[in-house]
C-alpha cells in the first residue's frame, strides 16, 4: 500500500522527549519565579542582548539576570532533549526494527528465520515471541501443505494414469470386452471422486467455513453406528456404542463426517473375524470425549504417529479396496482442530489402536 511520507517515529518520539523536557523546564523556571522571586522587578523577566553574557557568569547570577539565564537554561534544555531524545528514541526502537526485518524476510518467503529478541520480557519482547511463533506455525503450515500438494497430486495421477491406459487399450483392442473395461473404468472413477470429495472437505475443515450449531456427539455416534452397521457385520465387526450425552459447539456436517471416519477406519483396520469397536461418549471438565477404540494387529508408536498425515496409511497396516484413500485421519484431525480440539492416538496393547477425540462442551444455556 502507497502511503504519504511522514515523520519517523523516532523523530516523533525525540520532539516528545524535548517538548515534555522543555516545558518541564518551564514550569520549574515558573515556580522559582513564583515562589522565590516574586518580588523582583518586572525588568528581570525582559532579558537584554547585553545581560546573556553576564547571566554566564555564576558570579553575577541573581535576580538581575534571572530572565537572561532562564532564556538560556531552555535553550541548553531543548537542545539537551533533542540529542538525548533521539539517542533513547533509538535505543527504545532497536527491537522494533529487528522485528520490522524479520518481517520483510518473511514477506520474501524466508520463513525459516527468528527474531530471538535477547533481554527480559517486556512489551516488544512479547511482541518477538509471538511473531517467532507465527513464523514457526507458517512455516510448518507451508511445508505441510506442499507435501500434501505432492501427495495430493501423486494420489490424482493414479488414477487418470490408469483410465487411460485402460482407454488406449481399448482403442488398440476394439475386440475387448467393454463390459470388464466399463466396470474397471466405474471403478477407478469412483476411488477419483472419492479423494476429490475428500480433499474437498479437507479443505472446508482447515478453512473453518462453517456454521457452529448445538451438536450431541453421542446422537452421532449412534448414527454413525446405523451407517456402518451392514459393513461392519460383513467383515464380521461388532461395533459397541455407549456413553452420556456429549453437547457440544461446530458443525453437524463435519462432526459426523468426523465419527463415521474413525468408526469407519476401525471397522477396516480390524481383525480378519470377531472383531471389536468400542465407541464411548463423555463429559468431563468442561470438554465433551469421544473414544473409539479397536482391535487388529499391533502397532507401533512410530507408526501411530504418522496415521495423520495425509495419505498416510501405516506400514503396518494393510491397504484393501475398502481402505480408502487415505484421507480419513487427515480429515479428521483437520475437523478437531477447526473445532479447537484435541486427537490422541495411542495403540492399544492387546493391539489395535485407541482413539480420543476433545472438544469444548457447549454451554448450558445453548440448544435448550
Amino acid at each position: 500500500m502507497d502511503r504519504a511520507s511522514g515523520l519517523s517515529v523516532r523523530l516523533k518520539l525525540t520532539l516528545s522527549y524535548a517538548g515534555f523536557l522543555l516545558v518541564a523546564g518551564t514550569l520549574l523556571l515558573v515556580a522559582v519565579w513564583v515562589f522565590l522571586l516574586r518580588g523582583a522587578p518586572v525588568s528581570t523577566l525582559m532579558p537584554k542582548l547585553s545581560d546573556f553574557p553576564r547571566a554566564l557568569d555564576p558570579h553575577n547570577f541573581g535576580t538581575a539576570v534571572f530572565g537572561p539565564a532562564a532564556v538560556l537554561i531552555l535553550v541548553f534544555l531543548l537542545l539537551f532533549g533533542l540529542v538525548g531524545g533521539w539517542v533513547l528514541a533509538g535505543r527504545m526502537l532497536a527491537p522494533l526494527t529487528r522485528i520490522t526485518d524479520a518481517t520483510r524476510l518473511a514477506t520474501n518467503r524466508s520463513l525459516s528465520h527468528r527474531i530471538r529478541l535477547p533481554g527480559r520480557s517486556d512489551e516488544f519482547r512479547e511482541l518477538a515471541d509471538a511473531f517467532d511463533a507465527m513464523l514457526a506455525r507458517l512455516e510448518a503450515h507451508v511445508a505441510e501443505q506442499r507435501r500434501f500438494a505432492a501427495n495430493a497430486s501423486h494420489e490424482l495421477r493414479t488414477p487418470l494414469a490408469i483410465t487411460q491406459t485402460l482407454l488406449d487399450v481399448a482403442r488398440n483392442d476394439p475386440k475387448r470386452d467393454t463390459g470388464e473395461l466399463v466396470d474397471r473404468l466405474h471403478t477407478v472413477n469412483t476411488r477419483a471422486i472419492d479423494l476429490t470429495e475428500a480433499l474437498l472437505l479437507l479443505s472446508r475443515a482447515d478453512g473453518r467455513s462453517f456454521t457452529r450449531e448445538h451438536v450431541d456427539l453421542s446422537l452421532l455416534a449412534e448414527e454413525a453406528t446405523e451407517t456402518l452397521f451392514f459393513f461392519a457385520d460383513e467383515r464380521g465387526v461388532t461395533i459397541d456404542v455407549s456413553g452420556e450425552i456429549t453437547p457440544a459447539i461446530g458443525s453437524h456436517t463435519l462432526l459426523l463426517q468426523m465419527t463415521t471416519n474413525l468408526m469407519h477406519n476401525a471397522v477396516i483396520h480390524n481383525l480378519p473375524e470377531q472383531g471389536t469397536v468400542w465407541v464411548r461418549t463423555s463429559v468431563h471438565q468442561g470438554n465433551v470425549t469421544l473414544t473409539v477404540e479397536n482391535t487388529g494387529e499391533k502397532l507401533a508408536q512410530e507408526v501411530v504417529t504418522t496415521l495423520v498425515e495425509p495419505f498416510q496409511r501405516g506400514a503396518e497396516r494393510v491397504r484393501s479396496d475398502r481402505s480408502g484413500v487415505g484421507l480419513g485421519l487427515a480429515i479428521v484431525n483437520s475437523i478437531v482442530q477447526a473445532h479447537d480440539g484435541t486427537l490422541t492416538l495411542t495403540p492399544r496393547a492387546a493391539g489395535g489402536l485407541c482413539v480420543t477425540v476433545k472438544l469444548p462442551a457447549a454451554p448450558p444455556h445453548m440448544g435448550r
